[in-house]
């Protein structure tokens, strides 16, 4: 017997039992006789009824039952998938860092919420010429190389983007050290074995610019003084970290 006929066969002889104790109060009440027909229609009844509505009703609610489960299922599912769409719209598509959207909304939100941190402009020096000499494959492939040496150095406790082309933004939880991480990236560049072609190994180095945040910073001001010491960088010879606090 399947588990909604046992229910179902339990409701027909609870209805059994009612009618019953019905039976034998109220019969004597009314000065009525016994009779066994009043059994058997009352087990009929019961059986016939009251049991086959119980396994309808029964039915109904396990499919109901199961139909909200797969519907919860299917929302989880939905709602993992959003997420995950969400998390692929804030990511640029070669180097999987956040792209320079979702970079600024986050760098701000940190701000805002009273991180005094800092903000590195990280751009990859003579780039155009790696293009130009290698082709864009070549590009692609040290933007790549670059990006995961930012991630590795920057660890989970900052954020990393690519704000465009071979410009890389970087925003760390805390401005003490903003200037020794921007010295081990600069140098860790350096390090890549970058080979674009078989048997030439290219130099990769990049510039950086910094400015330390304060609690409260809007994010473009910081962009504007982390750049302006990027291309001081530059101007200075490239490779080179320029590093300041906040005007």
């Amino acid at each position: 017997m399947t588990p909604v006929g046992f229910r179902s066969f339990l409701v027909g002889t609870g209805a059994l039992a009612f009618a019953l104790i019905l039976i034998f109060t109220m019969v004597p009440l009314l000065g009525e006789p016994f009779q066994p027909s009043m059994f058997i229609c009352a087990v009929i009844g019961c059986y016939s009824i009251g049991s086959p509505v119980a396994w309808y009703c029964f039915r109904q609610a396990d499919e109901l039952k199961a139909a909200l489960t797969q519907m919860e299922k299917l929302h989880a599912e939905l709602a993992e998938a959003h997420a995950r769409l969400g998390e692929r719209a804030d990511r640029d598509a070669m180097t999987g860092l956040f792209n320079r959207e979702a970079f600024l909304r986050l760098s701000q939100e940190r701000t805002r919420n009273g991180a005094h941190g800092a903000l590195l402009l990280v751009d990859i020096d003579h780039f155009k010429r790696i293009n130009d000499t290698f082709g864009h494959l070549a590009g692609d492939d040290a933007l790549i190389a670059v990006a995961q040496t930012l991630r590795e150095a920057v660890g989970d406790g900052g954020l990393c983007g690519r704000i465009g082309g071979e410009e890389f933004g970087v925003l760390l939880a805390s401005a003490d050290e903003a200037e020794r991480v921007a010295q081990e990236i600069r140098s860790a560049v350096e390090a890549i074995g970058f080979h674009p072609a078989a048997g030439i190994r290219q130099p990769l180095t990049v510039s950086i610019g910094g400015v330390a945040g304060r609690a409260g910073a809007v994010v473009t001001d910081l962009f504007r003084n982390a750049d302006r010491h990027l291309y001081e960088a530059k101007d200075q010879g490239r490779n080179r970290v320029v590093f300041r606090a906040a005007a």
